[in-house]
């Protein structure tokens, strides 16, 4: 079967800093492939490698089969890929509804009718729907992360890509996103997930990836490379947050 993404010989510098060294790994379609890694490694730059919105020095990106290296980050959303980004920066003065929609009517190019379709369903999905009029600005950390993730699904993704959506939640609000999530993958979607909080990405992802230094250091079945040697020694010698506190 053809791959999700497949990202072969991927290369970024920024002058003499490395953020991506002939990086090549493929994602299965409806699955889900974790990203960890201590900071400055280079993995919000790789999703941004992903989604286009920084050019490849060299290598390329191929998605469902298609080679995307040359296609820009509005044609790649139209092809079916979407980002969540790690703090959200909803337009605080607008609705939730209305956030979604543009969601919907630039991601998708869907207006209208079938953008209030798209906007509602994900609502729904993520568990906004009563709060579709309430302003942005007023939602709380859990729910503007919420809505974030809403603002990608109405793009009618195939493929997203979240960038550490579990930051600053608390213990007892993670169970809610893990499900969400884990819910997109029944639904069909794709999805690599950039996080810190090690042990939710344990309970969703089915392949693990540690990037040090622009380079992957491991890959493989989640728990084998978090108890590689190598990968403890990136995180300090440390294994934390394996295991829910």
């Amino acid at each position: 079967m053809t791959p999700a993404l497949e990202i072969k010989n991927a290369s970024k510098r920024f002058g003499k800093v490395v953020t991506a060294e002939n990086i090549s790994f493929s994602v299965p379609t409806n699955s889900a492939l974790g990203i960890v890694g201590p900071n400055g490694a280079g993995k919000s730059t790789l999703l941004s490698l992903i989604t286009g919105v920084l050019p490849l020095d060299s290598g390329a990106v191929y998605f469902d089969g298609k080679d995307v290296t040359a296609l820009s980050p509005g044609s790649r959303s139209q092809e079916g890929v979407a980002r969540t980004f790690q703090i959200p920066r909803p337009f605080v003065d607008m609705t939730v509804f209305e956030n979604v929609y543009v969601g919907a009517a630039f991601g998708a190019d869907k207006h209208g009718k079938a953008g209030y379709e798209n906007a509602a369903h994900a609502l729904e999905v993520t568990g906004l729907i009563h709060l579709a009029e309430e302003p942005a600005r007023k939602l709380r950390l859990l729910d503007r992360k919420r809505l974030e993730l809403a603002r990608a699904l109405a793009t009618e993704p195939k493929l997203i890509l979240l960038d550490e959506i579990a930051g600053g939640l608390t213990e007892r609000e993670l169970p809610e996103l893990i499900e969400l999530i884990k819910g997109l993958i029944t639904q069909g979607m794709t999805v690599i997930w950039i996080e810190h909080i090690v042990h939710a990405l344990l309970e969703v992802v089915d392949q693990l990836m540690c990037l040090a230094v622009g380079e992957i250091l491991a890959i493989g079945n989640p728990r084998e490379v978090m108890s590689s040697p190598a990968v403890i020694e990136v995180y300090l010698g440390s294994t934390l947050d394996l295991e829910a506190r």
